[in-house]
């Protein structure tokens, strides 16, 4: 395995300049013929460029020098800021100029969080900035309610990010709580889908819950819709990062639409999902091993008096993430660009 790093280096770092800025590239010449045809010959009064790939803001940026229309570039993730970034530094400084470059025609930039915001605006300091998070989808809320699970259930849908995201927190709580005989073993039930990994089962074993524990395969949208509303509470893990304070995990919008209590463990106080939680009433954010423990306990001791852990969410604050709310957000900059 040693001998081959230096291979396996070289092949990364020609991927890299062969591909670069992105795998997208070589859209590029089919994307401006494509968009030149709509702009000639529709009638269009402005754009709107989406990353990643960042192939589509180039394409915006040429588009926006041939025909001078009002541009946003919409930024869910960010570009050479990005909390994912896999580059060193040499590539990091190119990338922040490429992105400049890019940039500086756009009218206006969008991305989703007010601490990623900052960031563009360090970088693009004459461009103005706003801020529109992700939403659900208003024909996927949990109306009327779905019956819940009889156990005292906690479910996590999608992927997760190794390295960024971690339930080992969650794992000792539980371990914890059942020690002492706070929680019942036989009325718990916590259910992964999406993520079958293989160093998760030595983690479930290690603290004891492979009967409470279970990771299950990727289901569609569906049935993984279906197992969030029925469930006491919904798990979100935030990210582990000190200095990614901005990151919304995208589940958490999902999760506002299935009206049930969210569980968001790790990540940091103060940042932006431990806000969104605060103004949504929509669940609960608990960082540390501790926090987790004293939320689990009070939640699963209503659970125990009451047969279920009550959703306490704040509709009207909820319904500022919907997809339609959203959409306004983006139609009101676009009139204010076109007009």
């Amino acid at each position: 395995m040693y001998k081959r790093q230096p291979v396996y280096f070289a092949l990364t770092c020609l991927r890299g300049i062969l591909y670069y800025p992105d795998i997208s590239k070589g859209w590029k010449p089919i994307g401006l013929e494509a968009g030149s045809e709509l702009l000639q010959h529709e009638d269009i009064d402005a754009m709107i460029s989406h990353s990643p790939p960042v192939t589509g803001h180039m394409i915006a940026s040429e588009l926006k020098d041939r025909y001078a229309i009002p541009w946003i570039a919409d930024f869910p993730d960010l570009w050479s800021g990005n909390h994912c970034y896999s580059y060193g530094p040499l590539r990091k400084r190119i990338d922040r100029r490429l992105e400049r470059k890019t940039l500086s025609k756009a009218d206006a930039l969008v991305t989703t969080s007010q601490p990623w915001a900052e960031k563009l605006k360090v970088l693009h300091s004459q461009k103005p900035v706003h801020v529109i998070t992700h939403g659900f989808d208003p024909a996927e809320v949990n109306r009327p309610p779905a019956q819940l699970v009889a156990k005292f259930t906690i479910t996590y849908t999608g992927i997760i990010y190794a390295g960024k995201q971690d339930p080992a927190k969650l794992f000792i709580a539980l371990r914890d709580l059942i020690s002492e005989g706070t929680m019942k073993q036989d009325q718990i039930e916590v259910r992964f889908y999406g993520s079958n990994l293989e160093w998760w089962d030595k983690d479930i074993k290690k603290y004891g819950l492979s009967n409470v524990v279970t990771q299950r395969e990727r289901v569609p949208k569906e049935v993984a819709l279906q197992r969030q509303r029925e469930s006491q509470l919904l798990l979100l893990l935030d990210w582990d990062d000190p200095k990614e304070m901005g990151v919304y995990p995208s589940k958490i919008f999902e999760y506002l639409g299935a009206r049930r209590p969210i569980l968001a463990t790790g990540g940091y106080s103060g940042n932006v999902v431990g806000e969104l939680l605060n103004e949504t009433k929509a669940g609960r954010h608990a960082p540390t091993i501790e926090d987790i423990r004293k939320t689990l306990k009070e939640l699963y001791r209503e659970y125990e008096l009451g047969g279920q852990v009550a959703y306490e969410g704040d509709e009207a604050a909820i319904e500022k993430y919907s997809h339609r709310e959203m959409a306004g957000k983006f139609a009101e900059i676009l009139d204010r660009l076109a007009s």
